[in-house]
């Protein structure tokens, strides 16, 4: 049995989260299918009625894919209702290199990775500094509350 996974994301913005996230994740807007100028069209195309397209849905990616097509795609859904509590889930972005590395090293690719995307839009929650334990980590949110790690 084939199966592939896709990580679905509601949001307000898809948009600016297909930005962050690319950033973020080192992924790439997915393009609309051969034969389509873009995914409205695409939808259009298979049915999909105009009135369930929101304004402006589908005229640019609205989701992101790995482009090693390692990782699961990942589609930002937009939805009416705002966020409104703690995710029960969360992304780990690893970049420290794994504990094989000096902890000087690894915090210095996090503040790394932390200012770059908190110039992406991203917002940090609190840093947890435990040199006795040997561990750097940043707590963040992206731009619409999402809560990540980045160690």
């Amino acid at each position: 049995m084939e199966m592939t996974v896709q990580l679905t994301i509601d949001c307000a913005d898809p948009q600016r989260m297909v930005a962050f996230w690319a950033e973020a994740l080192g992924y790439v807007p997915e393009p609309a299918p051969d034969g389509h100028a873009t995914w409205r069209a695409y939808w259009v195309a298979v049915g999909v009625p105009e009135e369930e397209l929101p304004a402006g849905a589908g005229d640019i990616p609205e989701s992101i894919i790995d482009p090693s097509g390692r990782g699961p795609r990942v589609w930002f859904q937009q939805v009416p209702e705002p966020k409104v509590a703690k995710n029960r889930w969360h992304f780990d972005l690893k970049v420290g290199g794994g504990r094989d590395v000096p902890l000087d090293v690894r915090a210095q690719r996090v503040k790394a990775t932390v200012e770059r995307l908190v110039k992406a839009g991203a917002t940090v929650l609190r840093i947890k500094d435990e040199p006795d334990t040997g561990f750097y980590a940043a707590a963040m949110q992206d731009p619409e509350g999402n809560e990540f790690d980045v160690a």
